[in-house]
């Protein structure tokens, strides 16, 4: 069944997150007081290099408090398209230029409370221009085996959604085309 959203009324906005009460009508023609959060769709790349290898971001999330790795990614601009945004975000957080991009996979990570949604993309060279634009998004930049990806999530030093989409999404591709 659908669900019918009668009305939605804001209770908090800023720059980064809108959140709101719906008021949603189920099934039986019931209504349901709903809270969800509105955002800014953001975009980034799996970076792999010719040694089956993808470019991680090593970072803490104080939300979780927990230490994982992630792949670049972050908000599009006004104006900006989804696959600029990505080369743009993997540029200022690793100090890495991306080559051509294409789509990867295209991902809503929390789509029961949020209409967040994030545009991935796989570029398959690289070329180290400096470093990061900013010293706090992450401890440490490695070039991490692709293959190595499914032991890092059960190690649970991958627990980002988006990353583990577009990591074992890649894997079972190429494994599919290989």
């Amino acid at each position: 069944m659908r669900w019918i959203v009668h009305s939605e009324k804001p209770l908090y906005q800023d720059q980064w997150l809108d959140i709101r009460l719906a008021d949603v009508e189920i099934t039986g023609g019931r209504h349901l007081s709903h809270r969800l959060i509105r955002s800014a769709p953001g975009a980034g790349a799996v970076v792999l290099n010719d040694r089956d290898q993808v470019l991680l971001l090593w970072r803490h999330r104080f939300i979780t408090d927990s230490w994982g790795y992630e792949i670049p990614i972050g908000g599009i601009k006004d104006g900006e398209s989804p696959e600029a945004a990505a080369a743009r975000e993997v540029e200022e957080e690793t100090g890495w230029r991306v080559g051509p991009l294409r789509p990867l996979v295209y991902v809503q990570p929390s789509s029961g409370i949020s209409d967040s949604e994030h545009h991935v993309f796989l570029a398959e060279t690289a070329e180290h221009v400096g470093a990061p634009a900013e010293d706090w998004e992450a401890e440490r930049i490695d070039w991490v085996p692709l293959a190595s990806v499914p032991d890092l999530v059960a190690r649970r030093e991958i627990v980002s959604g988006t990353t583990m989409n577009a990591l074992l999404y890649l894997l079972v591709t190429r494994t599919r085309q290989g």
